[in-house]
């Protein structure tokens, strides 16, 4: 099976916090005004992402893995994670404010939802002025003191604000506490898990008049209370070469903004490479063939491939890895 650079059918997710950002300005096929998510490369159940290019068209991902595991992840992928695919590639639409929310570690997880953890970064594609995001708190706040702001509905003078704009970058580690706020557009890299821990949501109700489900009691044990400034990335913005981003057990991110062509050699890379499109547009190709993306679009180069050369069209990209 020739591996070509796959790309992706978005999965569009309806939220309550949702917008129209991802058709105004990442041209998603969306019918809805409270689209807030596009899920670009998803190995998680119930969500496979198909293909949506070329010869392999309409092939799930899980197929694709369980046909030629290696060559699509590569071998050391698959001694870690078997026949999962370990990340999960997504564009965010914030129209309002997401919930206070943080994700469990790799061993809580495990033990209560026999899941990954979910480490992810965040990458600002667009911001409102004034747009900020919720992460961590604003000092070190003990267990009784966080429960103590739930009861009294306080949570919010405990957090930390972070104003943002197109470029910011922010790691956020399990345990964390955070929130993306009203006004932004963002595109997030997180390993494979829908764990997710809210644990404030404003009070906001559903189309049925339900208060969403919180889960106060779960989170107590998987946050970090400290006062940590260890979210913000600092990144060299360097045009034409690839500037390292974030490098973390599940993936490595690098940051490219490319005037004209690049080529890489992949022959010793044993890992798939995802190329997100956060601005302009590129043609990708390997051994197999090529693929054009443009801003909000993504691809999937399989781990097989020797090599790779970008044709840059102004381009600005994030490369993933494992």
């Amino acid at each position: 099976m020739d591996l070509y650079p796959l790309k992706f059918r978005p999965i569009l997710k309806e939220r309550l916090w949702g917008g129209t950002k991802l058709k105004e300005v990442l041209g998603k096929p969306i019918e809805s005004d409270i689209t807030g998510e596009s899920w670009e490369l998803s190995g998680v159940k119930g969500d496979i992402s198909e293909v949506a290019n070329g010869p392999l068209e309409g092939t799930s991902l899980e197929d694709l893995i369980s046909k030629q595991p290696e060559a699509v992840l590569g071998k050391s992928v698959v001694e870690r994670f078997g026949n999962e695919f370990p990340i999960l590639i997504k564009f965010i639409d914030a129209k309002q404010d997401l919930s206070i929310q943080l994700h469990p570690n790799d061993k809580l997880a495990k033990e209560r939802h026999n899941s990954f953890g979910k480490t992810e970064m965040w990458y600002i594609m667009d911001a409102d002025p004034g747009a900020k995001l919720i992460v961590g708190f604003n000092k070190d706040v003990e267990k009784t003191e966080y429960i103590e702001s739930l009861e009294q509905g306080t949570l919010l003078d405990l957090m930390n604000y972070e104003e943002v704009e197109e470029g910011d970058t922010f790691f956020i580690n399990t345990g964390k506490i955070h929130a993306i706020g009203a006004g932004v557009l963002l595109a997030e890299i997180q390993q494979t898990s829908d764990v997710t821990y809210r644990v404030f949501d404003f009070n906001r109700k559903d189309k049925d008049g339900n208060l969403r489900e919180l889960h106060t009691g779960l989170a107590v044990d998987a946050i970090d209370y400290e006062k940590k400034d260890d979210f913000k990335v600092g990144y060299p913005n360097d045009k034409d070469t690839v500037n390292d981003m974030v490098d973390c057990p599940y993936f490595k991110t690098n940051f490219l903004e490319l005037t004209k062509n690049m080529e890489q050699d992949l022959s010793q890379r044993d890992s798939f490479t995802i190329y997100m499109c956060v601005g302009g547009g590129a043609t990708i190709t390997n051994d197999w063939g090529s693929a054009t993306i443009q801003k909000g679009e993504t691809a999937l180069l399989p781990a097989s491939s020797t090599f790779v050369e970008i044709e840059a069209k102004g381009a600005k990209l994030l490369e993933v890895t494992i």
